[in-house]
C-alpha cells in the first residue's frame, strides 16, 4: 500500500509526537512512525520540568498529561557518595509521569487531530522524490511506500545506519549505558533525588500510580563487573552510594518496567539537518543530570513545526527551512548544552563531592544558578 502525504514523522516519542500534532492541527495530512510497538517502557528521567510543560501546553497537550495524575516534585535533592547532600528548589511545580503513560496519551492526542500513527513499522530508507521524498517502511513484514512533500526526523539518538542523521558510534569503551526501571515500597517527598557515585549517577522520581522511576546513567568501564542486567547494574551502582543503597533495599522492582538503551553518546554535536531536519534527541542530546531532556526535544519541535507549515504553504524554500532552523537550534541549545556538559564532567571530579556542598552553603545560590544555566529560556511561542 502507499500514501501520498503532506508530512512524516518519522519517530513517535515526545518529540515527535508533538509536531505531528501540531502539522495536523495546522491542517496537513501527517503520518507518525515508529519501529516500536507502545506502550513501552523507555530510559527516561520521566520527570516533565516547568519549561517542559510551557511547551506541552503550547501544543495543547498539556492538559492529557495532567489527566495521568502525576506526582508533584517541588525539589531536587543531590546525594554524594560520601552522604553529603544539597537540596534546590524549582522555579516552580514539576510533574512525573511514565513515558509507558505519557506517550500513549500524546499518541492519542495525536490521532484525535487527525494524525495517522502506524507503530511496529521500521523504516528502511528515505531517498529524494521529485518535490518530496519517498519512505520505505516494513510492517508485519509487508513492504509499504510513503510519498510526502515534508519528512522530519524525530527517531532518537540512535537511529539505523543508512538512515539520515545516522552517527559513528565512537569508542565503544569510553561511552555510557542508561538503564531504568520501576519500584515500589518506596515513600517519597515531592522531591527527586540524583545519588552520586564513581562511573555515574542514578535519580529515583515520584510518578503517577504511586511508583518510583530510578533512571542511571553508567560508565560502561566502571560497570564492567556488573551482572549483564538492568538490576543488575542498578544492584552495582547502590553498592556505590551507602544512602542509595538505603533507599533501595526494602523496595521492589515492578515487573516488565527494566529499560536499558547503549550506547549513549554525550559528546556529540547538535544536529539539525542531515537532508531532512532532525528533532528531538536525533538533534541533540543534554546529560540527564541536567534533568531538562524532555524540554528540549519539546522545544526542537516546536522551533521546527512553524517553518514546516510556512515550507508546506510555499513560503519558503527547503533551503529557507534548513538554514532558519539550523540557526534556531545552534542558537538555541549552545549555551545549555555547553553548561550541561560542563556539569556531567564536574559531577564525575572525586573531589567534587567534599568540596561543592560546603560552597553550596556558603553561597546557597550556587546550585540554583549552575541549574538554571543548563536551561532554556522560557518562550512565547
Amino acid at each position: 500500500m502507499s500514501y501520498i502525504l503532506d508530512a512524516a514523522v518519522l519517530g513517535a516519542g515526545i518529540a515527535g509526537s508533538s509536531m505531528a500534532k501540531a502539522l495536523a492541527d495546522r491542517g496537513w495530512d501527517t503520518m507518525l512512525l515508529d519501529r516500536q510497538s507502545f506502550p513501552r517502557h523507555k530510559v527516561c528521567g520521566e520527570f516533565l520540568s516547568p519549561e517542559s510543560q510551557s511547551t506541552l501546553h503550547a501544543f495543547g497537550l498539556l492538559e492529557p498529561a495532567g489527566l495521568l495524575r502525576p506526582s508533584f516534585i517541588e525539589r531536587v535533592r543531590l546525594i554524594f557518595e560520601n552522604g553529603a547532600e544539597i537540596e534546590i528548589p524549582l522555579p516552580g511545580t514539576a510533574l512525573g509521569v511514565s513515558r509507558y503513560s505519557l506517550d500513549t496519551a500524546l499518541h492519542i492526542a495525536a490521532e484525535n487531530s487527525g494524525v495517522l500513527l502506524h507503530t511496529a513499522t521500521t523504516v528502511t530508507s528515505v531517498t529524494p522524490c521529485g518535490e518530496g521524498y519517498s519512505i520505505e517502511m516494513k510492517r508485519e513484514g509487508v513492504r509499504e511506500v510513503v510519498q510526502a512533500k515534508a519528512v522530519i526526523a524525530a527517531w532518537g539518538a540512535n537511529r539505523r545506519a543508512g538512515l539520515p542523521g545516522s552517527r559513528p558510534s565512537g569508542d565503544a569503551g569510553q561511552s555510557h549505558i542508561g538503564v531504568k526501571t520501576h519500584f515500589q515500597g518506596i515513600d517519597m517527598e515531592p522531591v527527586i533525588e540524583l545519588y552520586f557515585f564513581p562511573g555515574g549517577y542514578l535519580g529515583i522520581c515520584p510518578i503517577e500510580g504511586g511508583f518510583v522511576n530510578a533512571a542511571a546513567l553508567l560508565e560502561r568501564e566502571a560497570f564492567q563487573e556488573a551482572d549483564k542486567n538492568v538490576l543488575g547494574f542498578i544492584e552495582a551502582a547502590a553498592r556505590s552510594n551507602p544512602k542509595l543503597y538505603k533507599r533501595l533495599i526494602n523496595a521492589a522492582p515492578v515487573s516488565g518496567t527494566q529499560a536499558a538503551v547503549a550506547p549513549v553518546d554525550l559528546k556529540r554535536k547538535p544536529l539539525a539537518w542531515d537532508m531532512i531536519p532532525q528533532v528531538g534527541d536525533a538533534a541533540m542530546m543534554i546529560p540527564p543530570l541536567c534533568g531538562d531532556g524532555m524540554s528540549m526535544a519539546l522545544r526542537s519541535a516546536q522551533l521546527c513545526t512553524p517553518l514546516a507549515d510556512r515550507y508546506l504553504r510555499g513560503e519558503i524554500s527547503l533551503a529557507g527551512w534548513k538554514r532558519e532552523y539550523t540557526r534556531l537550534i545552534h542558537g538555541e541549545f549552545k549555551h545549555p548544552l555547553r553548561w550541561g556538559r560542563f556539569l556531567q564532567w564536574l559531577f564525575g571530579v572525586p573531589v567534587i563531592s567534599w568540596l561543592l556542598p560546603g560552597a553550596a552553603q556558603l553561597a546557597p545560590g550556587l546550585a540554583v544558578r549552575l541549574v538554571q544555566a543548563t536551561r532554556l529560556k522560557q518562550t512565547d511561542f
